[in-house]
């Protein structure tokens, strides 16, 4: 099919329009970070790098950082690692109750937060698990689980059988077809998963408030919503510190963009 001169542009136009819309709201933040803070720091220049380094201090953000890296780094890990087994076993392999139990999986996705908050923080405590790195982990492992299962499970199905098949005639066991031969193959699929896991982790308000009342395990979204109710009102600032606690997610996926852009495309002609 021939593309006009008239149409390619035109194409190129509405992309161009749909970008600014998005990037609009990026590059107002980042000027407002890079602004003055104060009518007396306006006096000195338009261009205020520091407020970065007043904002991590003033918010300690360092620590808040390092709790959400640690809950994010358990999250991702056992969510990854469970979320492949699931993703194997009910994608590859047929047992009694195993459409049953795939749709229990499946109300973790159903399920909203809200609804489960409350008789799921009065559990924790009741285990001893509030106002620890388990309690603000746990729920979220079960939540991307439950994602991570399904996402597994519509690429293994999809693979061609014939794989499995040759490398169980090899006499490989179904432990090394599924690390060895089947993880291989679906680096793109499990990297995209990877980073839907640490987003989705990396941006959670509400578990942590709940589950950590005393805030001891206060991560870096609650410490940025406490920046702005305890320290400033200023915007500077406060666009300063949610730069800081977005930056990470942007890094992360502008190094993996590749893969997780190739996993998704993969993902859409699965089941």
């Amino acid at each position: 099919m021939r593309v006009s001169a008239f149409e390619k542009s035109a194409n190129y136009a509405i992309l161009l329009v749909f970008g600014l819309i998005v990037l609009w709201p990026l590059g107002t933040i980042l000027v407002k970070a890079f602004g003055p803070a104060s009518v007396s720091a306006g006096k000195t220049g338009a261009f205020h790098p520091e407020n970065f380094v007043t904002a991590w201090v003033e918010g300690r953000f360092s620590q808040y950082m390092l709790t959400s890296v640690l809950v994010a780094v358990v999250v991702v890990c056992v969510a990854t690692v469970v979320s492949i087994l699931a993703g194997y076993a009910f994608g590859t392999m047929r047992f009694r109750g195993s459409s049953l139990l795939f749709y229990v999986f499946l109300l973790g996705i159903m399920v909203p937060t809200e609804a489960i908050i409350v008789p799921l923080f009065f559990d924790l405590r009741s285990l001893g698990l509030t106002d620890t790195l388990w309690g603000v982990a746990l729920p979220q492992i079960a939540q991307s689980t439950a994602f991570g299962t399904y996402w597994m499970r519509a690429y293994f199905r999809g693979l061609n059988g014939s794989i499995i098949e040759a490398a169980r005639i090899d006499g490989a066991t179904p432990r090394r077809i599924l690390w060895q031969v089947l993880v291989p193959t679906a680096r793109p699929a499990i990297t995209t998963m990877i980073i839907l896991f640490f987003m989705w982790t990396w941006n959670e308000f509400l578990i942590p408030l709940v589950m950590s009342p005393t805030g001891a395990f206060r991560t870096a979204p609650l410490g940025l919503a406490l920046f702005q109710g305890q320290y400033t009102q200023g915007t500077a600032l406060l666009a300063a510190g949610a730069v800081l606690v977005a930056l990470p997610i942007v890094v992360l996926y502008f190094f993996l963009q590749r893969h997780f852009i190739r996993g998704m495309l993969e993902g859409a002609v699965k089941e």
